[in-house]
Formats: structure tokens, sequence, C-alpha cells
């Protein structure tokens, strides 16, 4: 997971992570609030990808300064998968992690630290999957590879 930013970054966010940010949620029709904008701007504002889950990017946000909630941040996340912005992963039914890389993509799953990061596609061959049931289409296949360090 790529660290979001420091602290004294956040708090005073460059109007160019800002911009990045409010561009962000433009390209999917979003409206730029200023809580969307300071969070879009900490998702994507150095121009780099991340997996990050609704409580890391609270806490990011907390340490620079934002005044939002967490449950703010689960809705707004979740406002940015419906508009096409993010992808949700669901690594054990119970987290989820949330990738600003919308390409379809494997994941690695570290289980000791609890962090997802991409594993490379290049690697990876599906050579057949199973037939949908009958009045269903497959809408994903999401790949997620779990590691434990030895």
């Amino acid at each position: 997971m790529t660290k979001l930013t420091t602290p004294e970054a956040c708090s005073h966010q460059t109007q160019q992570a800002q911009t990045r940010g409010a561009t962000w949620l433009g390209t999917a029709g979003l409206r730029p609030t200023r809580q969307r904008v300071a969070l879009a701007a900490l998702l994507v504002g150095d121009g780099e990808h991340r997996h990050v889950t609704a409580e890391s990017l609270f806490a990011a946000a907390q340490d620079g300064g934002e005044r939002v909630s967490l449950a703010t941040v689960y809705n707004t996340l979740r406002a940015f998968c419906e508009a096409g912005l993010m992808h949700e992963i669901t690594v054990d039914g119970t987290k989820s992690y949330f990738d600003t890389n919308t390409h379809d993509h494997p994941h690695f799953y570290w289980e000791d630290s609890g962090t997802l990061t991409d594993a490379p596609s290049d690697e990876l061959e599906i050579l057949r999957i199973p037939n949908a049931p009958e009045g269903a289409e497959i809408a994903a296949v999401d790949v997620v590879i779990r590691l434990r360090r030895k």
C-alpha cells in the first residue's frame, strides 16, 4: 500500500494535489465538495495509484487536520467506486480495500501486514472460468493471491 502522504503535507495539501483531486472527480461527473476534494487529493494528488482501506484513508485525513467522519469516508469511497474511479477488493469478507487503479489486474495480499499490492499481470494466466449460472452474467473476476512470509 502506497503511503498516502505525510501529516505535514496532508494538512497543507498542495494546490497541485487539490487540482488533481478535483480533476479526477470531474472525470466521473462527481460534484467537488470540500471533503471529496480533500480525500481525492490524498488518493491521487501525487499521481500514484493506491490501495487503501476506509480506516487508513480516515487516519490520513485526520493526521492532516481534515474534518471528516469515518462514515463520510466510507460513503465517499462507495461513491468513487460507483462512479468508476476506484475498485473495491474484498479480501476475506470483512476487509475491503479500495484501488485507484481501475484496470484489470491481480493483487497480492500480505497476511502479516494486512496490505494489498499489485501483482504482475503479465505473469497471470486464466485459461478458463466456469460459465455463469442461468440468468446471471459475470461482472468481474478478482484475483487475490494471499502471501505469508517464510
